[in-house]
């Protein structure tokens, strides 16, 4: 990969070696030396990608958004603006004298894991340690604490099931056949999660 192969605004840092061809990185962003970016990815206005963070491709990233070290982003991923992430579920600062052995070593770190296609929404809060399944919705402002199934939306605080998406983005059905009504996929419940009908 060129740097010509990525577009970097004027006013935003790239110091990343490994971002993919045709990504997008927009003013006042930044992207940390260490960070692993996809090809075609869109990175907005504002947003951080921590050296150790995974971004597939052609995922999303709006504007207000940090990417920490132990985040992966599987492709086409869609990160609302200003949602958070978390890496470390008990911080402390490590320049307090009683915390610093607490960051000798990377044992604290928490990884988190958005699976392909899931979208999370503007201002929700993804703590760490948990995983957001494939094409899964987090609606905007929730606190997300523990899994989130595939093909599921979760809202709230913190967040639970409240129905479930067809991979095109429309609301499935709450009952019945489970089938998208704009594109005609059929799914059925594997566990907790939706799977697509062959």
């Amino acid at each position: 990969m060129s740097s010509a192969d990525v577009f970097v605004h004027r006013l935003a840092l790239n110091e990343s070696e490994s971002v993919g061809a045709g990504t997008r990185i927009w003013a006042w962003a930044h992207v940390l030396r260490g960070a692993v970016v996809g090809t075609d990815c869109n990175i907005g206005d504002h947003a951080f990608v921590e050296g150790g963070a995974v971004v597939g491709n052609g995922v999303t990233i709006k504007n207000g958004v940090a990417i920490w070290e132990g985040v992966t982003l599987e492709d086409f991923v869609f990160v609302g603006p200003n949602a958070a992430f978390t890496n470390d579920r008990f911080p402390r600062s490590p320049r307090h004298p009683e915390a610093r052995a607490r960051y000798l070593d990377k044992s604290w770190l928490e990884r988190t894991l958005v699976r392909e296609g899931a979208s999370l929404g503007a201002n929700c809060t993804i703590v760490c340690g948990v995983t957001v399944g494939r094409y899964a919705l987090v609606a905007a402002g929730a606190v997300v604490t523990s899994e989130v199934p595939a093909f599921r939306i979760v809202a709230g605080a913190p967040a639970r099931v409240v129905g479930s998406v067809c991979l095109c983005g429309d609301r499935l059905p709450t009952a019945g056949d489970l089938r998208c009504g704009r594109c005609g996929r059929a799914y059925y419940v594997h566990g907790a999660d939706l799977a697509i009908s062959d």
